[in-house]
């Protein structure tokens, strides 16, 4: 049985873009939930030069994933805009990165560009490999029970039933592996746990303050509008990567106006990665990253903003096409103030 198959059969119905809703519940009493991450996909890059060739083109240490930590890391154009943006994760011989289903084969194929002379290739995985998220104060033990080992801080890594375990920030867990391994597996934790739609996982990414990139969004964004740097996404001492002066740059001698908050909204339906978001005197200050819904009439959201409109109060903030106004809410993080301040030149 396929993997599709296997959650057809457990009543999950999985759109185009790989999003999906459960028909029933099951456990709805359970304190774990798992959501299969349908709507992402997994390449690899593999070989002798696999690491060497990664440094050189995203943004976060690559070092540091070999040593066995999982890490967000955006690949950049010569402008410093993100064209793709992957959670790397070490396996044997190389990495596994996962995306956006949407943009995997746009990702592959720029990083493709530069791998012709090193000593790695890359391969679309993502019929063979999946993913699922397991949320909840008591995830750590449900997997336990399942045998496996469990990484003690966010971002660390454990092998996994032939692939790995990633614990994420919000008691939350991403496990990739083989699909042939993952059927039995999803069918044993369902005995405790419960299955929820995409949005649910979404919502807790956004609630964590965590970045995607989207078709819409592609080259939209330099890493830190995205708070990249929060999660080690972007490195300033490993050396140079495709893009790095501009980030670097930005980071050093330059001014963020644009970074990432959190908002929620009202509406019957989550708006588009790359929907603007307007002011009453100006539209297009902000940029909608990602969104979910969180209950029949709204949802939240993460966006790039003119940070002088947030900042203001009394500035009333909306999407493009919807007269509610957004409502400002909190990160589980700060950023470094002096991001907003322009060094004084000698």
């Amino acid at each position: 049985m396929s993997w599709l198959e296997t959650l057809n059969a457990l009543g999950v119905q999985v759109d185009e873009r790989g999003n999906y809703q459960v028909s029933a519940a099951k456990n709805s009493d359970a304190t774990v939930t798992i959501t299969p991450l349908t709507h992402l996909g997994l390449f690899d890059v593999i070989g002798p030069d696999a690491e060497k060739f990664l440094q050189g083109q995203l943004s976060c240490d690559v070092k540091k994933v070999s040593a066995g930590k999982s890490l967000l890391g955006s690949h950049c154009n010569i402008k410093g805009s993100m064209v793709s943006l992957s959670r790397l994760m070490p396996v044997a011989g190389g990495f596994w990165l996962r995306t956006e289903r949407s943009i995997l084969d746009t990702a592959m194929a720029n990083l493709k560009k530069y791998m012709i002379f090193s000593k790695a290739q890359s391969q679309d995985r993502s019929d063979e490999i999946v993913g699922l998220g397991i949320s909840g104060a008591q995830a750590s033990a449900l997997l336990s029970a399942q045998g496996l080992s469990i990484p003690a801080a966010n971002d660390d890594t454990t092998p996994a039933k032939g692939g790995v375990l990633i614990r994420v920030p919000g008691d939350r867990f991403e496990l990739w592996l083989p699909a042939t391994e993952a059927g039995p597996l999803l069918t044993s934790l369902l005995t405790a746990a419960s299955l929820t739609d995409t949005d649910s996982w979404k919502l807790a990414e956004i609630r964590s303050g965590i970045p995607s990139l989207q078709t819409e969004t592609l080259e939209t964004f330099i890493p830190q509008m995205t708070n990249l740097q929060v999660f080690e996404g972007v490195s300033f001492s490993k050396g140079c990567y495709t893009g790095q002066e501009v980030v670097t740059r930005l980071q050093h001698r330059g001014k963020l106006n644009r970074p990432m908050y959190r908002l929620a909204f009202t509406a019957d339906q989550a708006p588009a990665a790359g929907t603007a978001i307007n002011t009453p005197d100006r539209a297009g200050v902000g940029t909608v990253v990602s969104a979910a819904m969180s209950t029949d009439n709204g949802g939240e959201l993460l966006a790039v903003i003119l940070k002088s409109s947030v900042d203001d109060d009394s500035v009333i903030l909306t999407l493009e096409n919807n007269e509610q106004p957004l409502e400002r809410l909190d990160l589980p993080y700060e950023l470094d103030p002096e991001l907003f301040e322009r060094p004084q030149r000698l």
